[in-house]
């Protein structure tokens, strides 16, 4: 049976304050035929917007250069602050194989897309993950090592020449960093601190990097501290790169135990964009193994998990395949 090629792009712009921009952005994937925009997740503190969208390989790949295109006519990165790492004004776009596609086939329209990118609206671009040939740069956090001050010397380095763009660093636009990844979960868990030290002491203890050359405890994990004003308190930011082998109420568990070592209480988490089904079920049979039906394992798992500490959590606009099926992109 032929199922029809479908791809999700999470493309993360550098402005999460001024919505006339972030409407702008938005506007040009919703002109954009055979694309459904899924989610759009606005982080004021971060000053970052994570948009969520999904089609047919090539028009998403047009929606995300349509989008690109306006972020860097509407962004300035010399004036641009916030408390989220960032490289430029759409400083990261993944591309995901959801169906009838695999990450290796998307790989081609990835090295299209960033070849159109870097040559016609000039932004220096860098291919990670599966899309990139360079073991030194292929993961977001070697590309985006010291952030977008110092990638005006970095570009200049050996080994740091773009895929794709110009060779000179672009104050207004900063550099773009474009590849197909696996699915991942982007999810925050909220203490009852105000103190950023004592989530990025968590964050360091638990990363798979770890610190100062001692690894974290959990695999598959990327972790950061800060403070987000909005929400009153401190947060471990993390990413979770293989949900399978490290699922979330793993991680929220081991964070919860680090926190009580230092005094403090895990009261919930926070998700940016979508999780899958298979994640938040897996979740939900954790903390109510006699649950059964999928609708009470969603439930189970947003109580387990906090999901709904500081905002309501709406599942079919938080869960992957939910949000595809409400939106018809999916039977």
């Amino acid at each position: 049976m032929f199922v029809s090629p479908l791809i999700e792009c999470v493309p993360n712009f550098s402005e999460g304050r001024d919505l006339t921009i972030i409407n702008a952005i938005k506007q040009r994937i919703l002109d954009t035929d055979g694309v459904s925009l899924l989610h759009v997740d606005i982080g004021y503190d971060a000053n970052r917007t994570v948009m969520t969208f999904a089609g047919p390989p090539q028009a998403v790949c047009d929606a995300a250069y349509s989008a690109c295109k306006t972020a860097t006519q509407l962004i300035d990165m010399t004036k641009q602050q916030g408390t989220h790492p960032r490289l430029g004004v759409m400083d990261v776009c993944p591309l995901v194989a959801l169906q009838g596609i695999t990450p290796t086939d998307l790989v081609s329209y990835s090295l299209r897309l960033g070849k159109r990118i870097g040559e016609e609206l000039n932004v220096p671009t860098y291919f990670y993950e599966h899309s990139s040939i360079s073991s030194h740069r292929k993961r977001l956090e070697q590309i985006r090592k010291g952030g977008y001050e110092k990638f005006v010397d970095k570009i200049n380095q050996e080994g740091w020449k773009p895929d794709h763009g110009p060779s000179e660093f672009n104050p207004q636009t900063g550099a773009t960093v474009l590849g197909v990844r696996d699915l991942l979960l982007a999810f925050n868990i909220n203490l009852d601190t105000t103190d950023v030290n004592i989530a990025n002491q968590i964050a360091r203890k638990i990363r798979s990097s770890g610190y100062k050359g001692v690894p974290g405890k959990l695999k598959n994990l990327k972790a950061i501290g800060w403070y987000v004003d909005e929400m009153g308190c401190a947060q471990v930011s993390t990413n979770i790169t293989n949900f399978q082998a490290t699922p979330a109420h793993e991680v929220y568990e081991t964070i919860k135990i680090e926190a009580a070592e230092l005094g403090v209480e895990v009261t919930g988490s926070e998700l940016i964009g979508l999780i899958p089904l298979s994640a938040i079920i897996a979740a939900g049979k954790f903390y109510y193994p006699d649950l059964h039906d999928q609708d009470s394992l969603i439930r189970g798992a947003i109580v387990g998990l906090g999901l709904a500490d500081k905002k309501k959590f709406e599942t079919h606009k938080r869960i992957l395949e939910l949000t595809l099926k409400d939106k018809g992109v999916i039977q």
